[in-house]
């Protein structure tokens, strides 16, 4: 397993070498590797499916763009990640899509969703259906692994703006779990 794991990412490596070096079959590969990954990525932020096909090329763009400055420190495909979250939020700045409420509330525990996929779908179309500033923090914190001090310099809002907008996105799912037969798990 270690052997195939190792080729994997050789292969990757020279595969991101080839795309630096203007080698179309390169780029073509690794946007044909990534790009459903990163479509769904783009659509947790951007409901739209135009607009987040849009996002998603625009941001393929950019990684094609800064290919020589990735360093193969990490993964590329988290480095492609970032890209993509980042277009994202940009293209929601621009239209001004996103309202954040500034109210504060004190934070609480933390709900657990079930593995179940049918539960997990449901979940994503909860997650999906909560206001825009609200699923732009969950998503970036939640799913993505932020931290508040991020996401407030990316958004370009405070840090307390972020972790208001989490609590208020979890207590409006936690609300939306409650009137659904999706279990979850947590104080109540």
């Amino acid at each position: 397993m270690t052997v195939k794991i190792i080729s994997l990412l050789q292969h990757e490596k020279k595969l991101i070498h080839r795309a630096i070096s203007g080698k179309r079959e390169a780029q073509k590969a690794l946007y044909d590797r990534y790009a459903p990954k990163m479509l769904a990525l783009c659509q947790r932020y951007v409901k739209d499916a135009h607009f987040a096909e849009d996002v998603m090329i625009e941001g393929f763009v950019k990684v094609f763009r800064n290919l020589s400055g990735f360093r193969f420190e990490g993964s590329f495909e988290g480095w492609v990640r970032r890209i993509m979250v980042r277009e994202a939020i940009d293209f929601l700045k621009k239209r001004q899509f996103v309202v954040f409420d500034d109210t504060r509330l004190e934070e609480t525990g933390v709900e657990q969703p079930g593995s179940d996929p049918y539960q997990l779908e449901a979940l994503e179309y909860l997650i999906g259906s909560l206001p825009e500033g609200y699923r732009l923090v969950f998503t970036l914190y939640a799913v993505e692994g932020y931290k508040h001090t991020e996401i407030a310099e990316v958004l370009g809002i405070s840090e307390n703006t972020s972790k208001s907008q989490l609590f208020k996105a979890r207590k409006q799912l936690q609300q939306q779990l409650k009137e659904t037969s999706i279990p979850y798990y947590g104080t109540r």
